[in-house]
């Protein structure tokens, strides 16, 4: 039974986790909204390792709920995926500490593109959160594994920031059940708004 309580643990800490981030969006979270709000392209998450999976979910939640949107691993943007970047849209920078070298490579290319820049980081003091047009920042106490190394409050709390940022995107563009369906037609998901939209 140990272990289930070092599970619960795990479940705990993610959960406060997040509770605490709800305390810690401030006025670079609403210019973060208004930039990719009125962006006249696209939307590129990039990143690597977990940050690069979590990256990948926030396009993808992005896309279903109105912001075109598409994930570039940082490690290929430097071997030409960066031309799929163009000066109209915003790219998404997700590094936890600011530094991670795969992410920090685009920076040069980026400004000469001039696309915008958000950073998703913990770091405000980052090479990354200092080289962005703003930064989304959040703050833990320590990662959920038991060595505190593993990507996991992080991540997590990377996630749930995504997650804010499509549904207030989504609001703001007034999207509603028939977009969504346009978009997610298959599964059950697609199955079910298909009945309330025909009633």
């Amino acid at each position: 039974m140990e272990i289930l309580s070092k599970m619960k643990e795990v479940i705990e800490l993610e959960a406060s986790s997040i509770k605490a981030l709800s305390e810690q969006i401030g006025p670079n979270y609403e210019t973060a909204l208004h930039l990719v709000r009125n962006c006249k392209g696209k939307v590129i998450v990039t990143g690597v390792g977990k940050s690069g999976h979590i990256g990948k979910k926030i396009a993808a939640s992005l896309a279903s709920t109105g912001t075109p949107a598409f994930f570039v691993h940082s490690a290929e943007g430097v071997h030409g995926d960066l031309g799929m970047i163009q000066k109209e849209d915003i790219v998404i920078m997700i590094s936890n500490s600011g530094e991670t070298a795969e992410v920090l490579n685009l920076l040069p290319s980026l400004a000469k593109i001039g696309a915008k820049k958000i950073a998703i980081t913990s770091n405000a003091n980052s090479t990354l959160a200092q080289s962005c047009d703003t930064a989304l920042t959040y703050h833990y106490e320590t990662e959920a594994d038991h060595l505190g190394l593993a990507p996991t409050t992080s991540a997590t709390i990377t996630l749930v920031i995504g997650d804010a940022l499509a549904i207030g995107l989504s609001v703001l563009k007034k999207f509603e059940k028939e977009d969504f369906y346009l978009y997610h037609p298959g599964g059950s998901l697609g199955q079910q708004l298909s009945e309330k939209i025909r009633k």
